[in-house]
């Protein structure tokens, strides 16, 4: 686990114990609305704005079978494919340094992360060039969630401060803002917590975070 400092004196001995247990209690649910967001938007909004326009009709649906399994939850065939279909990591390769195998980069670290395997993760999401799409803010995301698995929480917390950049995103900020609050709260860092618990009252109150937003703001001492 990687050493970092807290503000916390009572947690000198182990500082991100509690942070780390209150991020397993709590990133099944979590994760699991980033999963649904993942389907929706890689399905939709990712597929028109990264590569249905300036790819070829081939280069589209090399890549759609492996979509379709990873819709399913087929990880397994969605990144190695089968004896008929390619999977993403094919199509990686086949179409390196096009917006397809571009895109393929980044289902295939949502899929390393999923299975557990987060060096990997990083890898290819550090690949992914989002060209600021809301895929982006994912990809940023989902390395945050790899870093925060290995221990490294300075570089979760980095990369879920990028995925909570994009102010007009009413979505996908305010999960990485809920995210951040968390982790800095169980860090010790109260006034940072209560930074982004505000931002998700004030500027996504209709979003799923901001229902119980109020609890956790008192817990960090703002009761206004």
């Amino acid at each position: 686990m990687a050493k970092n400092v807290t503000n916390n004196p009572a947690q000198e001995k182990n500082p991100f114990d509690n942070l780390l247990e209150k991020y397993e209690q709590n990133k099944k649910r979590i994760n699991s609305i980033t999963t649904v967001i993942l389907v929706v938007i890689l399905a939709g909004l990712a597929y028109i704005k990264l590569y249905r326009e300036p790819r070829t009709e081939k280069a589209a649906s090399s890549i759609a079978w492996a979509q379709r399994m990873f819709e399913q939850d087929s990880v397994d065939k969605a990144l190695n494919g089968d004896m008929a279909n390619s999977g993403f990591l094919k199509v990686q390769k086949k179409f390196s340094g096009t917006p397809t195998g571009n895109l393929a980069n980044h289902y295939i670290g949502i899929c390393y992360l999923q299975k557990g395997e987060f060096d990997n993760a990083i890898k290819y999401l550090k690949n992914f060039d989002g060209n600021g799409t809301t895929l982006q803010y994912l990809s940023w995301g989902a390395l945050g969630d790899a870093y925060m698995e290995k221990g490294e929480v300075e570089k979760g917390l980095e990369y879920y401060k990028k995925a909570s950049s994009n102010t007009e995103d009413e979505v996908v900020t305010p999960i990485y803002l809920y995210r951040l609050g968390i982790i800095q709260e169980n860090n010790g860092n109260l006034e940072e917590a209560a930074k982004a618990y505000k931002s998700i009252r004030d500027n996504y109150s209709q979003s799923m975070q901001a229902q119980d937003i109020d609890r956790h703001l008192a817990r960090v001492g703002v009761l206004d």
